[in-house]
């Protein structure tokens, strides 16, 4: 008996030893860019199907009120302008376009460490959306979002290992110049972290400013170029299938500038796209398909991604279902048919139509994410915070979602068969010659960081040892967590001499940190 709990004894203190030492990014459980694919809610008829139906609204639809740069543009590449002034786009502009579109693209991070290689099924999450609230969890109320909640948010994705980007997830309603603001949401995303960061611009004429604030962040317009660490989300389509006239105005600017571009479809089926889900994918398909003619024809291999963002309506209301089954379907639909072009593409997943990190928000976000992760979506947008059906933003959801998207990764990776992992060898070791259990075994102190991941906040104690820990309640533990990463000065800071130069040049409403 003594020499049983001698060894139980001795593997528990080897586990938690070997816990508490750092492992290497190459060898933990999950990181960004595992590769997905096992799910494929369409089949390859599916997807020829859907080809072939986007191809056709392409020819026979077309697209109306394009710039007249853009008509110009796409003329150029074959596209042919109707008496009725729609673009249409016969079968060989588009097969062009997508002999000139790039392929696999990395998206850089002003930390180098975080730069994300797109293509194939490599899965990476992040945020993104337009709140126009923050979610005040203690008080169970929402209040308009502010360029120090947008900082705060980028400096805790900084601070998370499964949230491999930050594209801007809400609105600064605090500063009432549209100009400030998007120069503050680019100050305020950059000086919170150091990973990829996505954002936009409310008309063109603000992309010169920005970018020269960009630039300055950068260390020059050169090293910009060199390692564009921003991109910018261009919702270029007004669906159904209409050019955003203004939007791809701003596009054009962004491409001269070398910024990489999502191309974002967000058509919301049984409202502005069909109420089928296949209908709805051929729409945003079609739609960014133009979109990728456009933008090829103004620099052809330009980095972007196809951004099919189809959403759901819930029929009974109309009101937008981002939690919904249907919601997850229609985003693991896309990354089939972005594999099927062999493009980088994004589309959103996680969004919860609950109001408060609670359980109806748990089941919302993990479904739409690990479906989104198996069908091998390159960039699954919104994936974490995001409430209420993207009008509001949380903190402390943000923070609990680092774990769910760690579950959700080690569902991505899967099950690896070796011959080491079938186990006859360890089999033996225990049932043959050894204590019967594996508690201990060189196997199991082998796997249990590289094979197994483990909550930062989330509670697995019995219900005994819970009620002696005071009964820890997730929330509370976020809110905790916010504090201790909030207290600390942000590891994306500007060095001094930029933040003077910065301050100096633009007008930063974010206060000194």
């Amino acid at each position: 008996m003594s020499n049983s709990r001698s060894r139980r004894s001795g593997g528990r203190a080897a586990r938690l030893a070997l816990r508490r030492a750092p492992l290497a990014s190459e060898l933990r459980p999950v990181r960004p860019g595992l590769s997905g694919g096992q799910y494929r809610p369409l089949s390859d008829a599916d997807m020829q199907a859907i080809n072939e139906a986007a191809l056709t609204a392409l020819e026979q639809i077309g697209l109306a009120d394009a710039p007249a740069s853009g008509v110009a543009h796409m003329q150029r590449a074959g596209a042919v302008l109707g008496e009725d002034a729609r673009l249409r786009f016969p079968r060989a502009v588009v097969a062009e376009a997508l002999d000139k579109a790039a392929r696999d693209i990395t998206l850089c991070a002003r930390d180098p460490g975080h730069d994300m290689q797109l293509g194939g099924t490599r899965v990476h999450y992040g945020t993104a959306g337009a709140a126009v609230h923050l979610v005040e969890v203690l008080e169970r109320s929402y209040r308009d979002s502010t360029v120090q909640d947008l900082f705060d948010a980028a400096k805790i994705v900084n601070t998370l290992d499964n949230v491999h980007f930050f594209q801007r997830p809400m609105v600064c309603r605090d500063i009432a110049d549209n100009f400030e603001m998007d120069l503050n949401t680019i100050y305020a995303s950059c000086a919170g972290t150091g990973k990829h960061v996505g954002t936009s611009f409310s008309q063109p004429d603000f992309v010169p400013g920005c970018m020269s604030l960009l630039h300055e962040i950068a260390g020059g317009e050169e090293a910009w170029r060199a390692r564009p660490f921003a991109s910018v989300s261009i919702c270029f389509v007004v669906p159904p299938m209409k050019f955003a006239t203004e939007a791809c105005v701003t596009m054009e600017a962004c491409i001269a500038a070398g910024m990489p571009v999502l191309l974002l479809s967000a058509g919301q089926a049984g409202a502005t796209a069909p109420a089928a889900l296949a209908g709805a994918i051929v729409q945003a398909t079609a739609e960014c398909l133009a979109g990728l003619v456009y933008l090829n024809a103004v620099k052809p291999g330009h980095p972007a991604i196809f951004g099919t963002w189809p959403f759901v309506s819930d029929l009974r209301t109309g009101a937008m279902s981002g939690g919904s089954g249907e919601q997850a379907l229609l985003s693991a639909g896309c990354a089939q048919m972005h594999r099927f072009y062999g493009l980088p593409g994004g589309a959103p997943a996680g969004i919860a139509d609950s109001k408060l990190p609670d359980m109806q928000a748990g089941y919302e976000q993990a479904h739409s994410n690990v479906m989104a992760g198996l069908a091998g979506l390159n960039l699954v947008y919104e994936a974490v915070g995001m409430h209420a059906s993207l009008l509001g933003f949380c903190h402390e959801s943000l923070i609990i979602g680092d774990d769910l998207l760690g579950q959700s990764l080690r569902c991505v990776r899967g099950i690896e068969v070796t011959e080491d992992s079938l186990s006859l060898a360890a089999m033996r070791a225990s049932c043959l010659d050894g204590p019967g259990h594996y508690l201990g075994s060189a196997q199991t102190l082998g796997l249990m960081q590289s094979d197994y991941i483990y909550p930062r906040l989330g509670d697995r104690a019995s219900p005994k040892e819970w009620a002696e820990n005071n009964k820890p309640d997730l929330v509370k533990k976020a809110i905790a967590r916010k504090h201790q990463i909030l207290s600390q000065p942000s590891a994306a800071a500007f060095d001094p001499a930029l933040e003077r130069r910065i301050r100096a040049r633009f007008p930063i409403r974010l206060p000194m940190q």
